[in-house]
């Protein structure tokens, strides 16, 4: 393969896992922009909708495509309880208490399933069961294309939803001033509860397309893209739709580049570096706005 071929494969490496990210990060942004919570067991959410897909395949027959909607209705319920049952009651306290109630229901969701499955990894099941796409001298996977069309098609259908819908019109109300939006009479928990339900369900697709990609399950396979695709929406500006995707193909290059071109046992650290930069020069991200809290 040429010089030329294999930098046009990179790149079609890097928009495969940015899909991913960006699938994941808009769940961050979502929760962070209405709840300002950041919701660390969405990244255990992804292990959960893979770990329900393999087995309504492996253990039941199950088609391919009521696998996958029995996986996201699956996290869009387990999605509202997390809310409910340990966000809700303490939505008034310290930023510090929410988070480490975060960090606690990630390690009780990677135990729970340690506990269920042991933590060894189980080789996935073929999804996605499509021809290559042939592009001159190269190939690309289905895995690649049909990530790549599935994720820009939930964007999409994301973005109508906020800008066109009652609902969606009214977790722009609460994102921008909750006191304000419940004065109105928008049901603040409703809409917040809304809000994990969609991160869930996108976060179930992700999980799903990424051991599409890695055909491997394990307790722990949501921690590192969980953590990335947070980095993401922190690189493209948290609470910011728009940024969490931007942020989240920009990352996917340089983690592609990085393991093609300097090094695969670097690319992790330099992902974190790119991390520690923003928040020391642009904390506010790429198309996040610069808000002063008043105190």
């Amino acid at each position: 393969m040429s010089i030329l071929n294999q930098f046009i494969m990179q790149i079609f490496n890097g928009i495969n896992i940015g899909s991913i990210y960006a699938l994941i990060a808009l769940g961050y942004t979502m929760v962070y922009g209405i709840a300002k919570l950041i919701n660390f067991a969405h990244g255990d959410i992804i292990m959960v909708g893979a770990y329900v897909c393999y087995f309504m395949i492996k253990t039941f027959n199950l088609p391919v495509y009521v696998a996958i909607l029995i996986s996201i209705v699956t996290c869009i319920i387990l999605g509202i309880t997390i809310e409910r049952v340990a966000y809700k009651p303490l939505r008034s306290a310290s930023r510090i208490t929410l988070l480490i109630t975060a960090i606690g229901m990630s390690y009780l969701l990677q135990s729970s399933f340690q506990l269920m499955f042991t933590s060894n990894p189980r080789p996935y099941p073929a999804i996605i069961d499509l021809p290559a796409l042939k592009l001159g001298n190269l190939t690309i996977s289905s895995n690649y294309y049909i990530t790549f069309v599935v994720s820009v098609i939930l964007m999409v259908l994301l973005n109508v939803f906020i800008q066109k819908t009652k609902t969606g019109k009214a977790m722009r109300a609460v994102s921008e001033d909750q006191g304000a939006a419940m004065l109105m009479g928008i049901d603040i928990n409703k809409t917040i509860s809304i809000t994990f339900a969609i991160g869930s369900g996108l976060a179930a697709i992700a999980g799903i397309l990424y051991c599409a990609s890695y055909p491997v399950v394990s307790p722990y396979i949501g921690s590192l893209p969980g953590i990335k695709a947070f980095i993401a929406a922190v690189l493209g500006g948290i609470g910011s739709i728009p940024g969490a995707v931007l942020g989240a193909f920009i990352l996917g290059m340089i983690e592609t580049f990085t393991k093609a071109y300097i090094s695969s046992q670097l690319s992790d650290a330099i992902v974190f570096i790119v991390l520690i930069l923003m928040l020391v020069f642009k904390p506010q991200g790429i198309l996040g706005k610069n808000v002063k809290e008043k105190v």
